[in-house]
């Protein structure tokens, strides 16, 4: 019998993706319905729902989950929920009742089938500044909610694509099944996620470590799905992570994995998103350091530290490792943090995801304060590969520049 935590809201992993005949009867079914294109972040939740990442989900929210969500972080059932998860269009003929096929912007192809039960419109400025605090066009989150369509749409959906994610990422990606079978494998209980879109420096490594420390494993886990100009791709991450574990971390100790979703960047409301999807995954724990999820300076340091305590005691089972400020002190000769360090801020390096990618686009070698050296050789690499026409600017603001 497993010892893990439980799923999110149910006792079982609600994963709505079809297989075998069942498949293929829902695709056959589905070029006779309608099509009702979805956004890149809509997809990503269509596979996560189709994995039983978004458990105990049965499809997209309608109105009143939508404000609930948006309001209070709850569903109208009960279930906590910190975001919404929700499809646009702008299709002025389907109506609730309607049966339709959700087809991929990117590559055209049937993502799953859906019967709506509800067609609504929202104040995309409320969801902006409930979700991101904010409803600023500079805010990358901001921008992907103004730039749905003018309707959404409501109703439990067939899974009916992976969305090529195991094609193009092979063992790297998991579903939340494989991952409990992993652990259960492995006779862990307690499970931390380390949550990352960059690869890992030297402040990510000794997150994990602290975790490593006081849980049976640490998964870390990252983004497959969509993100900002100037973040690092997956692939080229998950060489750089594989040297990081390869070479400084004990064996069966670490899991690298991936997920689907695209980046919201809504900080504090996010690190809930991510501690929520990371129980169905099978994670006791969730490391929650410095701006999780941000982006800029539209949060606190510790502002997704501060949003566990504001929600009630039931609302999740997985609980937050919230870890200070990180940094290598030359003082103290290695990593350590505001807890542990006596030293002042002129002994300290502080290190951030932005400023090792700024440091790398810009030719700068990494100090190994900041970087493994085995680490920062895949890194330059990637850096030294990219034209001058399609580099990205990387600006350093607030936290980021320190």
């Amino acid at each position: 019998m497993s010892k893990l935590v439980p799923p999110h809201g149910s006792d079982t992993i609600n994963a709505l993706a079809l297989s075998g005949d069942a498949l293929t009867a829902e695709l056959s079914r589905a070029e006779s319905l309608a099509k009702i294109e979805c956004s890149s972040r809509e997809e990503g939740d269509i596979v996560m729902l189709g994995i039983g990442g978004f458990n105990p989900l049965d499809g997209f929210m309608g109105e009143a989950d939508w404000k609930g969500v948006c309001d209070n972080m709850t569903m109208t059932n009960g279930l906590f929920w910190p975001i919404p998860v929700t499809l646009s269009t702008n299709d002025e003929a389907v109506k609730a009742g309607d049966e339709i096929a959700i087809t991929s912007s990117k590559t055209g192809e049937v993502l799953a089938t859906m019967k709506v039960t509800e067609k609504y419109t929202i104040d995309k400025d409320h969801e902006c500044e409930t979700v991101f605090k904010t409803t600023e066009d500079a805010h990358p989150g901001v921008v992907m909610v103004q730039a749905q369509g003018k309707y959404n749409l409501a109703g439990p959906i067939k899974v009916l694509s992976d969305g090529g994610f195991p094609a193009k990422f092979g063992n790297l990606y998991m579903t939340p099944a494989e991952t409990r079978k992993y652990f259960d494998d492995k006779g862990w209980k307690t499970v931390a996620a380390f949550q990352t879109r960059n690869p890992m420096h030297r402040s990510h490594e000794y997150l994990a470590k602290i975790a490593v420390e006081i849980c049976d494993g640490v998964m870390i886990h990252s983004v497959l799905g969509g993100l900002k100009a100037g973040d690092i791709p997956a692939d080229v991450r998950s060489e750089a992570i594989s040297t990081l574990i390869e070479n400084y971390f004990v064996d069966n100790t670490i899991l690298q994995s991936g997920y689907p979703l695209d980046m919201r960047y809504a900080g504090p409301r996010e690190a809930l998103l991510h501690a929520l999807f990371r129980q169905n995954y099978g994670c006791s724990h969730l490391i929650v350091g410095r701006d999780h999820a941000g982006v800029d300076d539209y949060y606190g340091p510790f502002d997704a530290h501060n949003i566990f305590d504001e929600i009630a005691d039931d609302a999740l089972i997985t609980q937050p490792l919230k870890i200070d400020w990180t940094f290598w002190c030359h003082e103290c000769g290695g990593m350590s943090s505001m807890k542990t360090c006596p030293h002042e801020a002129k002994d300290r390096v502080l290190l951030s995801g932005t400023k090792v990618r700024k440091m790398l686009s810009e030719g700068e070698d990494l100090p190994e304060e900041f970087s493994r050296p085995e680490v920062a050789k895949v890194l330059q690499a990637y850096y030294a590969s990219i034209k001058d026409e399609d580099k990205v600017e990387i600006k350093l603001s607030g936290h980021s520049a320190k």
